[in-house]
């Protein structure tokens, strides 16, 4: 008979044996089943991207097929994808683009002193933050139609009489003739209006060289105006003179 320690050893061996045998064989099912899994993983994405497609879902669309093309370059899914996904991503591309600049704008019909007001209103994006400056188109039942700058800090321009400001309409130069208010608001209004209106309305951006009184800064304002939408600018009718 064997010793109890050699029997004991034996069984250690045979255990040693079938765990080898077990971990052997899952090994060689698991790359069979990672194999499989992208390709099934690959056809259910597909599913998905079309129905987004179907929907009109444009930017779940990109993304869903971008992840398919990278995950899957060479199934079928991802060249299904190829034929559809470049003119789904510059469309979702170039609407994204203009949602964006229409958002820059505010239109607003309030109260104002003196009759009622309605205003189109974009902030720079150069200076950006807190340094922002406004420009806004305003309509006024009593006081007409303006085109101004306007500053919410403490400080206005620099602006003596009439002076003349160096702006750019899409790259192309030109000068706007403004003002300062004689009631001290921090604001350049500018003399043509409905000039710089009708380049505005045709313009994606435009700058505006100015000078802060805060130090006498000299400033390039950068508004992107592209998305300005005329018909959200509400018109507001003159009021009736009041009989004596």
């Amino acid at each position: 008979m064997n010793p109890p320690r050699l029997r004991l050893a034996a069984a250690l061996g045979s255990l040693l044996v079938l765990a080898g045998c077990s971990q052997s064989g899952d090994q060689a099912q698991a790359p069979q089943q990672q194999a499989q899994a992208p390709a099934d993983d690959s056809a259910q994405k597909l599913d998905t991207y079309r129905q987004l497609v179907r929907i009109g879902n444009d930017e779940m669309a990109v993304t869903m097929g971008k992840e398919i093309v990278s995950r899957y370059p060479n199934s079928a899914a991802a060249q299904e994808v190829r034929q559809s996904l470049p003119e789904i991503e510059k469309r979702y591309t170039e609407n994204s683009e203009k949602a964006r600049l229409a958002n820059l704008w505010l239109y607003q019909v309030s109260p104002m002193e003196g009759g009622t007001q309605s205003t189109a209103t974009i902030y720079s994006s150069q200076p950006s933050g807190d340094d922002r400056v406004r420009l806004v188109l305003r309509r006024h039942t009593e006081w007409g139609q303006n085109a101004f700058l306007f500053n919410g800090g403490p400080h206005g321009f620099v602006c003596k009489g009439v002076c003349s400001i160096k702006a750019t309409f899409d790259g192309k130069p030109g000068t706007i003739s403004a003002f300062a208010p004689s009631t001290g608001e921090p604001a350049l209004l500018f003399k043509d209006d409905k000039g710089f209106i009708a380049q505005l309305e045709k313009a994606r951006k435009i700058t505006m060289d100015v000078t802060l009184q805060d130090g006498e800064k000299k400033e390039t304002l950068v508004y992107e105006v592209g998305g300005f939408d005329p018909s959200k600018w509400q018109t507001v009718a003159k009021q009736a003179a009041k009989k004596k």
